[in-house]
């Protein structure tokens, strides 16, 4: 994935950034999240950042029944997306697409005019985020694979295996972390991830312990 605007390190990002809290939303560097905007708050974030820097960080509540509150507590970590699409659909609505540029580790929530909230980031713990595929060779493919194997089977799910296979470790990694059906704990841990290795591991761990659930929700039901 390439977006217009390269970002080589931290020191091309700012600082002071807008933040869309959402519950089970996924966005790792590289990667690519659709949204569908109709708040007005979020309308108003969307349009103040096509007029700036295009930027705005999304992050999860720490807790789901946040949610609704209107400053939920969030998330030490999120992940800055860039908008690289976006269409108006003539009835309120911003259809958009986010890429992911790099995370991020709040320092500080801002007391801000606007209706959407900002906090202060720093990227510096993420450097790696910045290059591009960093240490996918440690990756165990196989061990991926083999549960992504599974958990389609026991879900029933069809899977595009042409394109899984051509797929670089990053991409691959990102892509089904990102799409899994996991809670927001699973998500926040995968965000968190040091490396990408370190987020394979865990998207595997999270597919056992699903798979595990599925097996015995089946058990008892017999």
């Amino acid at each position: 994935m390439s977006i217009n605007k390269p970002y080589q390190s931290a020191e091309d990002l700012p600082d002071v950034i807008p933040v869309f809290p959402l519950t089970g939303a996924l966005l790792l560097p590289r990667g690519q999240l659709p949204l569908n905007v109709f708040e007005p708050r979020y309308m108003a974030m969307m349009d103040d950042a096509l007029k700036s820097h295009r930027l705005i960080g999304m992050i999860q509540p720490q807790q789901a029944e946040d949610e609704r509150a209107r400053h939920p507590r969030l998330e030490r970590v999120g992940c800055l997306g860039r908008i690289t699409q976006i269409a108006e659909t003539g009835d309120g609505r911003y259809m958009l697409s986010l890429s992911g540029v790099a995370r991020f580790r709040v320092v500080e929530e801002l007391t801000v005019m606007t209706p959407y909230r900002q906090v202060r980031a720093d990227y510096t713990e993420f450097a790696s985020d910045f290059v591009p595929r960093a240490g996918e060779k440690e990756v165990d493919r196989e061990a991926v694979l083999d549960a992504l194997r599974r958990f389609a089977l026991a879900s029933r799910l069809k899977i595009d295996w042409d394109g899984i296979n051509q797929a670089p470790n990053e991409a691959l990694v990102n892509a089904l972390a990102m799409m899994s059906p996991f809670g927001p704990r699973e998500k926040q841990a995968l965000l968190e991830a040091p490396d990408i290795k370190s987020r394979a591991d865990v998207l595997i761990a999270a597919t056992e312990m699903e798979l595990a659930r599925g097996a015995e929700t089946s058990s008892s039901l017999q």
